[in-house]
């Protein structure tokens, strides 16, 4: 098999790994479009669909292995998986993700566009939709999407419009413009390079522009209102190391440890973390459930636990509730593959029964559709660890939740960036809505959001603790609570659409 020279593919390997720093921790975010433009213009250089591929590959491994390395210390210091397994699986599930990319280089070169239209055009188009399928085939892993690391930046603006895919289209264009003004820095008499810029590369820089002042303007726009009066809220965060977690010798201390949090509290609304409560619900001592219920009650208000529910055989990630409303609870229905339940059982059971030392490996769904949290005087949309990554999933239950939840135990991750990566993705769900997010994790990090996608309020990671903050609930809906991807979709769509139908026969080696 002829691959590549190394020469071919390192430099977008490299530039996948840089890309990676426009997530957090390090948010730089126009390393998310210096890097993506690079590739893009990498694309144009490609000599063959197969070199393009393998350069598309080579990017996002390194934008991914960089990205989700977080996955090694779940599957090895708390999965119990050894060293080299671990590495191995953390390495293909970057090079799967890398996939995508290397499918939309291909695509790309087979179509034969002039440069001009695939820079802005067919490039941009092909890497969000790839994003997209990123996000949906397999029950999705959408971790990474460019639109996060815009969180910061004008481009943010895009958010509550078309979600975190319009805000990636919006990445894509900007880096496919980028690319072609790249391309023609002046190499010529400065005559000919003047009369050019005023014409083809003077409109480019002007779309750049339009891009970011109206994405900048749009930050301005109020796309919901408050809803009922400022509410005191508690968040917990327990630090409860993830390898005493479900011991049944700890059991007393993870229940005292929450006992004493929630009585120091006198906010309406109190909320524990995913799981806080280790045990099954029916299994939670009466008398335990009875001061948690008084003391809610004497505040006004609720508490929502994270624990395990039993139904008729089946077993349930949950978020219940206690005290002044009547019982209610959200059990998690976007459930992670081989840490809560095991795609082809018959075939791959093995892998949690005998390889990975995951408890409760083999959960149910809880629906698709299930009542928001009446709770505090206000509506809760409750999410529970990763479900939040699933931005048309959230929006279900808008517009009538004034409230978004996400309830979370990052401590499979230790000290790696998972958390603040995970508190990331948080923040573009409350832009994208128009609500307040509330985080209660177990380790980190917890935090309080503003309907703007800023945090207000944030705990030291891997520290015992409780936020308490006043929040708003908002009511009414943003563009993509109406809509969902079908806006972003449908311009990828036509994107794609004109680009087909302005395909060129033009050789691939047509110089700018």
């Amino acid at each position: 098999m002829n691959f590549l020279p190394p020469r071919k593919y390192a430099l977008p390997f490299l530039a996948g790994l840089i890309t990676s720093l426009a997530i957090e921790p390090f948010n730089l975010f126009p390393l998310g479009i210096v890097g993506l433009a690079f590739l893009f213009y990498a694309w144009l250089k490609a000599e063959t669909p197969r070199a393009a591929a393998w350069m598309g590959f080579a990017f996002g491994f390194g934008l991914y292995g960089a990205g989700i390395c977080f996955v090694y210390v779940a599957l090895h210091d708390y999965g119990g998986m050894d060293f080299l397994l671990s590495s191995l699986v953390t390495a293909l599930a970057a090079a799967y993700l890398a996939l995508y990319t290397a499918l939309a280089g291909y695509v790309q070169a087979k179509l034969r566009l002039s440069a001009v239209m695939r820079l802005l055009v067919l490039l941009p188009a092909l890497w969000v939709l790839a994003e997209w399928l990123r996000g949906t085939v397999f029950t999705g892993f959408p971790c990474m999407v460019t639109g996060y690391s815009q969180i910061a930046s004008p481009l943010a603006g895009y958010a509550p419009i078309m979600g975190v895919y319009g805000v990636s289209l919006m990445v894509a264009l900007s880096a496919g413009l980028l690319a072609y003004l790249a391309a023609h820095l002046p190499l010529s008499s400065p005559l000919s390079i003047r009369d050019r810029f005023r014409k083809r590369e003077g409109m480019a820089l002007a779309a750049l522009l339009a891009l970011w002042i109206i994405g900048a303007l749009l930050h301005n726009v109020e796309w919901t209102q408050p809803q009922g009066e400022p509410l005191k809220v508690a968040l917990l965060q327990g630090n409860i190391p993830q390898d005493l977690k479900f011991d049944p010798d700890k059991l007393i201390d993870t229940l005292e440890t929450y006992r004493r949090l929630i009585l120091q509290s006198d906010a309406r609304l109190i909320v524990l973390p995913e799981t806080a409560i280790p045990i099954m619900r029916d299994g939670l001592p009466e008398n335990y459930a009875t001061i948690v219920r008084d003391h809610a009650r004497k505040n006004a208000g609720d508490v929502l636990l994270g624990g395990f529910e039993r139904d008729h055989g089946q077993f349930f990630n949950s978020v219940y509730t206690l005290g002044a409303a009547e019982s209610q609870s959200y059990r998690k229905n976007h459930l992670v593959p081989f840490g809560e339940f095991v795609p082809l059982r018959p075939a791959l059971g093995w892998l949690i029964n005998d390889v990975l030392n995951i408890p409760m490996g083999d959960l149910a769904r809880g629906g698709d559709h299930q009542p928001v949290l009446s709770v505090a005087g206000q509506k809760v949309a409750a999410d529970i660890c990763y479900e939040d990554v699933f931005g048309e999933e959230i929006i279900r239950a808008l517009p009538e939740a004034t409230l978004l939840v996400n309830v979370t135990n990052d401590a499979w991750y230790g000290d790696s960036w998972a958390a603040i990566q995970h508190n990331q993705v948080a923040q573009m769900r409350a832009l994208e809505t128009g609500r307040m997010m509330l985080r209660a994790t177990n380790t980190g990090a917890t935090s309080v959001i503003d309907r703007d996608g800023k945090v207000l309020h944030m705990l030291p990671q891997h520290e015992e603790g409780t936020l308490t903050a006043e929040v708003q609930g908002y009511s009414g809906s943003t563009p993509y609570v109406r809509f969902g991807n079908a806006l972003v979709l449908s311009l990828i769509a036509v994107m794609l659409g004109i680009g087909y139908s302005k395909r060129s026969k033009e050789s691939r080696s047509e110089s700018l």
